[in-house]
């Protein structure tokens, strides 16, 4: 299982809390890579409810980890 920016930001709008199952079939409704269902499959534990993406990628980077300052605008 591998995640990349690209495949984790198709989740953002997924209806979180949600199982494995749930995030599975999101992500065939909205048509998204192959590889995006091939790594929610690969999660073991079945009936485990994932609150957002950082509970399946905890690499996944915030807001927090770019250096944009929201004041300057």
């Amino acid at each position: 299982m591998y995640w990349t920016l690209e495949l984790a930001s198709k989740l953002e709008d997924a209806p979180w809390p949600a199982t494995k199952q749930e995030l599975i079939d999101y992500a065939i409704r909205t048509a998204a890579p192959m590889e995006l269902v091939e790594n929610l499959q690969e999660i073991e534990d079945e009936e485990e409810i994932f609150d957002n993406i950082e509970e399946l990628w905890p690499d996944y980077p915030t807001k927090e980890d770019f250096f944009f300052n929201e004041d300057e605008y």
